[in-house]
């Protein structure tokens, strides 16, 4: 029996009770929780603003019309509107299992469709020209090359970097990682990244800690707290800058430069899966797109017989 719209219990104190959910029952980041909370909170403003009633009132029609005052109201992008869509859903079905509603007023609302957009990764070259601006003497240039090494050789997400703890460095060369849903993941990094983060353990970390409270944070800022996720984006911009590469690169660049390159030099799909802490095998499979184009790419300029220009291969053999 649904509650009645008209009872004591906000809706306020309602998603409160979700968001304690969502933190117990499926351990989400405090960012994840910070989203849910944005989009839901615009959603209720605007039923209550709209004299549309509780959310126990809703309507399909009501979801419907909220998602296309964030269309042409706000111009939100379509993927920012299906996000806002799936959290509003998850609050509706959660208020359906406990009782408060009796239908689920979302269940037969369409998300808009996403444009098909494959990620941007960079080449080989460019992260090696990111890298030398990286490097330097100084105390910030040796953790922001052991950073910056460690996001392209692990994939990582930028918020599990920061989140890391020296002792998530299990031995050379393996690192814990704590992705979403707290769920822990075994990554292997390479032997340029090891080296970089040896360097900054040894010649930057120490002096960088003294400067604050102890801390088990693996990287740290120049007051010797744990580098923020801000931080760390401010950083890697300024540092793109330097490499020529400005509006070119963010943490998640180098995340789909990482999947990329790997799939590329011929791993599996499923370990690139794994090593990037995908739920699903279909997330990661958008990435052997990428490997289809570059792989296109390359057969229509050495094919003989690939265009009617006959591309590069075509031409070597029209001059013999």
């Amino acid at each position: 029996m649904a509650a009645d719209p008209g009872e004591a219990t906000s809706d306020a104190a309602r998603l409160d009770t979700y968001l304690r959910h969502l933190t117990i029952e499926r351990g989400l980041s405090v960012n994840s929780l910070g989203a849910y909370r944005r989009d839901l909170v615009k959603y209720l403003d605007w039923l209550e603003q709209g004299d549309r009633g509780p959310v126990a009132a809703a309507k399909p029609e009501d979801v419907t019309a909220f998602l296309a005052h964030l269309r042409d109201g706000e111009q939100l992008a379509a993927s920012s509107i299906s996000r806002t869509l799936s959290s509003v859903r998850g609050f509706h079905r959660f208020l359906l299992d406990e009782g408060v509603l009796d239908v689920d007023a979302t269940a037969r609302v369409r998300a808009p469709k996403l444009p098909s957009r494959l990620p941007k990764a960079l080449t080989v070259a460019e992260v090696e020209r990111l890298l030398q601006a990286a490097d330097g003497e100084t105390l910030e240039a040796m953790r922001d090359t052991a950073l910056v090494e460690l996001l392209y050789a692990s994939g990582a997400r930028i918020s599990e970097l920061v989140d890391l703890n020296v002792d998530d460095l299990l031995e050379p060369g393996i690192l814990r990682v704590r992705g979403k849903g707290n769920k822990q993941r075994i990554v292997p990094v390479g032997s340029f990244a090891q080296r970089a983060l040896d360097r900054y353990l040894v010649r930057a970390r120490r002096e960088l800690s003294s400067r604050g409270s102890a801390t088990p944070a693996l990287f740290l800022g120049t007051r010797g707290a744990r580098l923020s996720r801000q931080s760390a984006f401010n950083l890697l911009d300024a540092i793109a800058a330097r490499a020529d590469l400005a509006g070119r690169v963010s943490p998640h660049t180098l995340r789909h430069s990482f999947a990329t390159h790997l799939l590329e030099g011929g791993a599996d799909v499923r370990v690139v899966q794994e090593l990037l802490g995908h739920a699903s095998v279909s997330t990661t499979q958008i990435y052997t797109l990428v490997t289809a184009d570059t792989l296109r790419d390359v057969y229509a300029t050495s094919h003989p017989r690939a265009t009617l220009g006959g591309g590069q291969a075509g031409d070597r053999m029209q001059r013999s």
